[in-house]
Parts: C-alpha cells; structure tokens; sequence
C-alpha cells in the first residue's frame, strides 16, 4: 500500500504507532552520557546502550559487529516506518486516549491473568465433562469422518513378517501385547488402542496414495498392503461418518477448555461484582445526576 494512503486506514495506523512508541525509537533529545550513538534517522537515535543484554557472553568482536549491524539495520526500517506513520496521522486521531486505553488494558489483563492463576479451580470432572457433551453435542457433528482402528507402518523388508501376520490376525489377548511390543520395536508408526478414534484424513497421510480416503472408509474393514518401502495394516473397528455427532471421548480436550473458559469468564464476572458491592459498602462509588 503507498504511503499516501496510510492516513486512511487510520486503525492500523495507531496501532502500529502505539507499538512503535512504546517499544522502539528514542528522541534525539535524550542524549546519553558516555554511551555511543549507532546511527541516527532524522530526529530518533539509536544507541548502543539499547542493545544491552543482547550479547552472548565470550562472543568475539566479529559476531558483535554483526549483530549490531543486523539489529541496527532492522532499526532504521521501522523508523522509518515510524517517521511515515507519525506524517500521516489523521487529524482526530487521539494518541493520548489510545495510549491509555492500551496501558489501562495491559494492566488489566496482567491482573486477571493473577487472579485466574490464583483462584481458577482447572479440575474438570468426567460429570462436568458428561453434562457439557450432552447440553452441547448437536455443535460437534463431523466435518471429516473419524475411526477407531489400528494401524501398523513397518520398513521393508519386514522384520519377522511370519510373526507379525499371526499377531495382527490372533485374538489372543496376551497377542496384542505381544503386537505392541513388536512395533515399538520394529514399526515406524503404529496405533494400536481401539479406545481412540483417529481422523480419517490424518491417517491417510501415513499410507501409500488413496489406500483410504473420506470417500471409501466406509467399505474397509481390514487389510494389508505395501508399497516400495512399507508394509501396512489396517483394520477398523468403528466408524463415524461426515454429519454424525462426535463421541466425547474425540472431542474431550475441546470440551475441557470450553469449560474453563466460561469458568474463567464467570470468576471474572464474580470478581468485578464483589469489588463493586464492597467499593459501595465503603462509600468509595459516588454517582452525579442533573
């Protein structure tokens, strides 16, 4: 965008006028005894004072002399920057009631962030879970169908192939042990708890090209295939498709801090008014009316 249009899009503007004034250029006028000027652009300076703790300790001259030039260069380019945005500052744009707003609003949220580290009870219990899921299912249908399943990705050529194949294929339940064990030890991917649903989409990105898609998940069951370098087992177990409403189980971490969020909220809230009621007990609020 051409300089000569930044008036008119006077919100970005203070927005980053504010930035750049709280944590960037200094005026000229602040001279610094026995410090070193590094460069300077029209009436704002750059010292090496501002540079401090930007310096690794035992670094050798050379790498000092590029890092203050890279910084510097930086520098120059958001003064600059800087310099523009100050020309083309509308004329009804309040800087001052914009830098209190944003002061009053850092400090706000500096306060808040105590008071929820202090007060904010985090445990979510599987009831508070259960009543959440069952109040607010129906915003959790699917986008992309999910499944639980297992899956196995091992390197060719396959190391005990015999034995994978009889683990894979038994029902024995000391076998999936026996599977798990052999993957941790063999297999470059494997997923082997048919408790977790997994979206289909991610899994397709660990087997060969359109060996599962969104399109055909529904007619597989289970199978084997290999490509130049895998050898690959998969095997469905449950499957819930595009539209159908998502197990909590799949949405469990959403529906956590969903919870806590509208915890936080309510602390807040609850906050505001016992310091409301109390500042009016002391006589502290007075309201003027005509």
């Amino acid at each position: 965008m051409p300089f000569s249009m930044i008036g008119k899009c006077w919100t970005l503007l203070a927005s980053l006028f504010l930035i750049l004034v709280l944590v960037q250029c200094q005026p000229a006028e602040e001279e610094k005894e026995n410090d070193r000027l590094l460069v300077k652009v029209y009436n704002k300076s750059l010292f090496l004072s501002d540079m401090e703790g930007m310096f690794p300790a035992m670094i050798s001259g050379s790498d000092s002399v590029a890092i203050i030039s890279a910084y510097a260069e930086r520098w120059i380019r958001e003064a600059l920057l800087l310099r523009e945005a100050e020309r083309n500052i509308p004329g009804d744009l309040n800087i001052d009631k914009l830098v209190r707003d944003y002061r009053a609003s850092l400090i706000r949220h500096s306060y808040e962030q105590v008071l929820v580290e202090e007060f904010l009870d985090s445990t979510v219990t599987q009831t508070e879970l259960t009543g959440f899921y069952e109040n607010n299912k129906e915003q959790y249908q699917l986008e992309t169908p999910i499944v639980r399943c297992y899956f196995v990705k091992v390197p060719l050529p396959v190391p005990e192939a015999t034995e994978l194949r009889r683990l894979w294929n038994s029902t024995e339940p000391g076998d999936s042990i026996a599977l798990v064990n052999y993957c941790s030890e063999y297999a470059t991917a494997h997923l082997l708890e048919d408790g977790t649903w997994y979206n289909v989409e991610d899994l397709a990105l660990n087997m060969p090209k359109g060996a599962i898609t969104v399109g055909n998940i529904g007619s597989i069951k289970d199978f084997s295939q290999r490509d130049n370098q895998f050898q690959y087992y998969f095997k469905v177990f449950e499957l819930k498709n595009i539209k159908e409403i998502a197990p909590l189980s799949y949405i469990e971490d959403q529906a956590r801090k969903v919870i806590l969020h509208r915890r936080k909220l309510k602390l807040l809230e609850d906050q505001k008014e016992d310091m409301y009621e109390l500042e009016m007990r002391r006589n502290n609020i007075k309201f003027y009316t005509d």
